[in-house]
């Protein structure tokens, strides 16, 4: 065996750059791997933190495509035509015992016009207890109250990015900013809170509910209802109570028709989870394809040898050797090409994921550099699978060779 891997290194050696450009395709391939790895985990961490920072005391009910998945795709494209979602739904939804506190949402935009800039920009309608219930504070002046969103009061409430681009260092409070058709008074800045999932919190400008639904987007539906509670222990009954009361409200009796969803901070981590899973996997996938392309190149580069080497193949047969030496020396030939892949593939992936992780932070997310160790076990014996899957073709083909006709090619 050890005089076999010697041969075997010693043919490696003698054609370097063919073994540099064989070995590069399995570099790729698991360099792909070990991004994509790291990458979810980093993903799923961003993601999973932004969620669990709302709190575990929560629950939210969103319009929905009936019959639909919550998480799918049609939903996705298709929830902002559901307009069954109404504010008297979360009047209704407050009344249940245990709910402390809610507040409902619509988002929209407009062009928000001030002396320093014109923009088409996000608008979130709310109602007063978006500021009880959110993490984001205010840091100057102050929210609105129901009373104001009641009488569709012209105040607004800037986010701290939407303050800088429309009012720069000057004074916002009091001013007036034309949004649509309508001018509205600033009455509150809100303090710098970030992205949240895949919004801009900082570059929103909050207005009270009805005054966004009905001087600006002319509507009457809602986008979603966030409750809080008062024991999160019971969130699975408060919930089902939740869904019993909206299908009732809505005269829903198929479970298949309803047009909303009642998620709690549990199910929203179990979505999440499943959602950047399957992404993952997808980028697998196409990371895998990259190996099998690799490993396709290995097959013919080791036919080629195979054919190159032909009399020497004859030569060691005619002098004992057996066809089991002559296939396992063109297998570890294979193999070694391959594990010499993946560990630079390894090195070269975990490089790469740490440049990603620097670059996601630099930005602001809190992108955690994380490598499974599983990935790098992974890693590494898909290589050398791949090695013997793809080099036992070729080495069979040597340790088939009749030493009489190999000696006589040419």
């Amino acid at each position: 065996m050890i005089n076999t891997i010697k041969i075997a290194l010693i043919s490696l050696k003698a054609n370097k750059m063919r073994s540099f450009l064989t070995v590069l395709g399995i570099v790729i391939g698991i360099t792909s791997v070990i991004i994509v790895f790291a990458a979810g985990e980093g993903l799923r961490g961003l993601v999973l933190a932004q969620v669990e920072s709302w709190g575990s005391d929560f629950i939210q009910v969103e319009a929905k495509v009936p019959a639909a998945s919550q998480a799918s795709t049609e939903n996705a494209i298709g929830q902002g035509s559901i307009t069954t979602l109404k504010y008297d739904d979360a009047k209704q939804i407050a009344k249940q015992p245990n709910i402390k506190d809610i507040y409902s949402a619509v988002l929209g935009q407009a062009v928000v016009t001030t002396a320093q800039d014109s923009e088409v920009t996000q608008l979130w309608g709310t109602t007063d207890g978006f500021v009880r219930i959110d993490s984001g504070k205010v840091a100057e002046g102050r929210f609105f109250t129901q009373e104001e969103d009641n009488g569709l009061a012209r105040v607004a409430v800037l986010g701290s990015e939407a303050k800088t681009k429309f009012f720069g260092d000057s004074d916002a409070l009091g001013k007036n900013i034309k949004i649509g058709r309508h001018n509205f008074k600033v009455i509150g800045i809100m303090e710098t809170k970030g992205a949240v999932l895949y919004m801009n919190m900082d570059a929103m400008i909050y207005l009270p509910l009805q005054s966004l639904q009905k001087l600006i987007m002319g509507i009457n539906h809602l986008a979603f209802i966030v409750a809080k509670q008062k024991n999160p222990a019971d969130a699975d009954a408060t919930a089902a109570d939740i869904k019993a009361l909206m299908a009732q409200l809505h005269n829903i009796t198929d479970p298949d028709k309803e047009d909303f969803a009642v998620t709690t901070m549990v199910d929203a981590v179990e979505n999440i989870n499943q959602i950047l899973g399957g992404v993952t996997l997808l980028l697998i996938a196409i990371a895998a394809v990259s190996l099998l392309v690799g490993g396709v190149g290995i097959m013919n580069i080791m036919l080629v040898s195979v054919t190159e080497r032909t009399n020497e193949i004859g030569l060691r047969k005619a002098i004992g050797a057996s066809p089991a030496k002559i296939l396992a020396q063109f297998l570890w030939e294979a193999i070694f090409l391959t594990f010499l892949g993946g560990i630079i593939g390894i090195i070269l992936g975990i490089g790469f994921s740490y440049l990603v992780s620097v670059a996601a932070s630099s930005q602001g997310f809190d992108w955690a550099f994380s490598i499974k160790p599983m990935s790098l076990v992974l890693a590494v014996g898909v290589s050398v699978l791949i090695g013997l899957i793809f080099g036992y073709f070729p080495a069979k083909k040597a340790a088939k060779m009749d030493p009489i006709e190999a000696l006589r090619y040419e």
